[in-house]
Formats: structure tokens, C-alpha cells, sequence
């Protein structure tokens, strides 16, 4: 997008998926800071008349700040190619990758990447025995943001409750205990490793509620592993497919050392929000928000 004045970006948020507020919140702090770095900005709630909303407006790039399902998934992907307007983040391949976590894994053992044991099983399965050894975890396969997630402790008497919510499908993962890091790719450029501090499971509410978490950006941590964690990420970017901004989380536990690292997701549309995780790593390396969000924007394209 080099080279153009004041572009028009529609900054597309919201969406039907369980991530519907926190990507209000996201649309709405990126557009605010395009249009302080002088873009002309509109902000669209994607909706299944999104494509012909698109249409009229006529944007020269898409900002997009849907998180979960159809927006992160490769699903609005789809849509902005056919319609061929440049986009931010990850494609439709890539996109819809990530999403699925046991595919990741899959990515990710293919490039040597370390990741503990897990398995697609049927929900009513999950419910009626262990199918793994506690401790362990219970997610959907294709959410983010530590949506619909369960812990099965290792003194558990019997199998989780699942919500009705759940899918048909879940991914059961052995529980890896540890330290919560984090890397963010721009690019192909790791920005640095954060340390994510709560009270006890990074959850939803960890996340995006205000004092939830603390994070110690840059981690302090062996530079062995630091730079194990930037290395993986921009591996684990590539392997996916990534593009513009993605981030790769971990576990560590520090008493097995190397051994102890493994990589848990990779996120190719992080979070925008105030408590976000990306924008302070860009922070921490001379990026404003604000140029973070027109460095995205500068890199859309189609065929991604």
C-alpha cells in the first residue's frame, strides 16, 4: 500500500463468533489509532450482508479485527479475496490452520517444533470417562482466547462437565505445567518473549479484563530460552503459513529446562485491545500502537 495517500481502511470488527466484545474493543482502538496516524477510517460490525457493505464502501485495505470463528478462520478471508481488497493478517490456508489446533500440532511436529501429547475426541466420550491420564486439558479445537476451556486435575474423582456449548469434537491435551510466555512475529521478525502472570489460569477474564494479568515484557528468563521462544515463533510462523502479525504461546517449566519448553497455539489475528499482548511488545521495541497498526495496514494484500 506504499505510496498511497490517506487510504480508506474499513476496519472490520465484531462478528457473530463467542469473541464478538473483545473484537469490539479491538476494531475500535485500531481504528482510532489509523485515524490519528491519518488514515480515513470506517468501522464495519461484520454482519452476513458483510460482502455487500464492502462493495459500496470501496476500501483500498480491510483492517481486520475479527477474533474466533468466521473471522479467524479463514471464512472473511475468503470473502475479501473474492471481492480482491488487500487485507491484514494471515490468508485463508494459514488462517484456517491455526484455528484448528490439532492440525497446528500436526504443523508443528512436521518442523520439529516441541508440543506435548493431544487428541480429537467426541465430547459425550470426554464426559463419560478419561480418555487421558490427568491431569489434563479440555478445549474446542477451532476457538480462541481461552474460550470453552477445562483443566482436569490429576486428584480429579471423575471426567469434566462440559457446557452444552461445547462442540461434538474436542481436543484433549495432556496439561503442561509451567510459565506462560509468549512471542509475537511481525513479519518475520520476532518482536520479544512476555511473561503472562495470574492468579491462576490464563482465562478469558485473565485476558481482557483490566488487572487480570500482569506482564513482564521482556520475560525475565534464561537467554537460552528466550531465544528458543523468538526462534519458534518465526518457525512456527512460517510453517503456518503466517502472514502480518501472529503470536506463538508456551509453557515452560523452568525445572526441566530446554525440555521444558513447549509451544501451545498460534494466534494469526492477536488481540488489540489496552491489555493486549502484541501491542506491548511492539511498544517494547520502539513501535507505537499506532505504527504497529499503519505497519498492518502498509502490508495488506491479497493472495496471502
Amino acid at each position: 500500500m506504499s505510496g498511497r495517500t490517506t487510504p480508506k481502511v474499513a476496519v472490520v470488527m465484531g462478528g457473530p463468533s463467542a469473541e464478538r466484545e473483545v473484537s469490539l474493543v479491538s476494531g475500535r482502538e485500531c481504528a482510532n489509532a489509523l485515524r490519528a496516524e491519518g488514515y480515513q477510517v470506517t468501522e464495519l460490525d461484520a454482519g452476513q450482508d458483510l460482502a455487500e457493505r464492502l462493495r459500496a464502501l470501496a476500501p483500498d485495505v480491510v483492517f481486520n479485527a475479527l477474533h474466533g470463528r468466521w473471522g479467524e478462520d479463514g471464512c472473511v478471508q475468503g470473502i475479501l479475496e473474492w471481492l480482491g481488497i488487500p487485507y491484514t493478517h494471515s490468508g485463508v490456508l494459514a488462517s484456517a490452520l491455526a484455528m484448528d489446533k490439532e492440525r497446528t500440532k500436526d504443523v508443528y511436529r512436521a518442523h520439529g517444533l516441541p508440543v506435548v501429547p493431544s487428541l480429537l475426541a467426541d465430547k459425550s466420550e470426554v464426559c463419560a470417562r478419561h480418555v487421558m491420564a490427568p491431569p489434563y486439558v479440555v478445549k474446542p479445537y477451532n476457538e480462541g482466547s481461552s474460550v470453552g476451556v477445562y483443566i482436569v486435575q490429576e486428584a480429579a474423582n471423575g471426567p469434566p462437565k462440559l457446557a452444552e456449548d461445547m462442540p461434538d469434537t474436542v481436543m484433549v491435551e495432556a496439561y503442561a505445567a509451567g510459565r506462560e510466555l509468549t512471542t509475537t512475529v511481525m513479519g518475520e521478525r520476532a518482536l520479544t518473549v512476555t511473561e503472562i502472570l495470574t492468579e491462576g489460569w490464563y482465562d478469558y477474564d485473565a485476558k481482557y479484563t483490566e488487572g487480570g494479568s500482569k506482564h513482564v515484557c521482556p520475560a525475565d528468563i534464561p537467554q537460552e530460552i528466550f531465544d528458543l521462544c523468538m526462534d519458534y515463533a518465526v518457525t512456527a510462523h512460517k510453517a503456518l503459513g503466517c502472514k502480518g502479525v501472529s503470536r506463538t504461546d508456551y509453557r515452560w517449566d523452568a525445572a526441566r529446562g530446554v525440555e521444558g519448553l513447549v509451544l501451545l497455539e498460534t494466534n494469526t489475528q492477536p488481540g488489540m485491545t489496552p491489555t493486549s499482548l502484541s501491542p506491548e511488545q511492539g511498544v517494547a521495541v520502539g513501535l507505537s500502537f499506532g505504527q504497529l497498526c499503519a505497519w498492518m495496514v502498509e502490508d495488506a494484500s491479497c493472495l496471502r
